[in-house]
């Protein structure tokens, strides 16, 4: 059980790096350089993608598969549907009666994704 504590805090600083890119690129995009808001939270999350296979592949679970492809295959799939859950909640808590703002809402569809993403990268992607 402490291993999995520790890869949940890992996961989450992994994630927080992330996180700083996500929100760091959609800002940029969005508030910067005038671009469609979910456009610029796809990409935003895009990156950030990418960023947190490389770091939990080594740091977070040190995985020494060498198929790493489909290691990254499999983080690009959970990632999307991560992506499609995160726009979802964005969605709903930005654009609903809840009118919650933009980052705000953003923040907390990125907490309801962690769960996602670590549950499902723990059993499925690094094992």
């Amino acid at each position: 059980m402490e291993k999995v504590f520790f890869k949940i805090l890992k996961f989450g600083v992994v994630g927080f790096s992330g996180l700083l890119i996500d929100f760091g690129t959609t800002w940029l995009l969005k508030d910067r350089l005038k671009t469609n808001k979910y456009l610029a939270n796809t990409v935003g999350f895009s990156l950030a993608v990418i960023s947190n296979f490389l770091l939990n592949r080594s740091w977070t679970f040190q995985s020494h598969n060498i198929h790493w492809e489909g290691e990254f295959a499999k983080f690009v799939a959970i990632s999307l549907i991560g992506l499609l859950l995160n726009t979802g909640f964005l969605y709903l808590l930005h654009q609903s009666k809840l009118k919650m703002p933009f980052y705000l809402a953003k923040l907390s569809a990125t907490l309801i994704v962690f769960i996602w993403n670590f549950t499902a990268n723990f059993i499925f992607t690094f094992v």
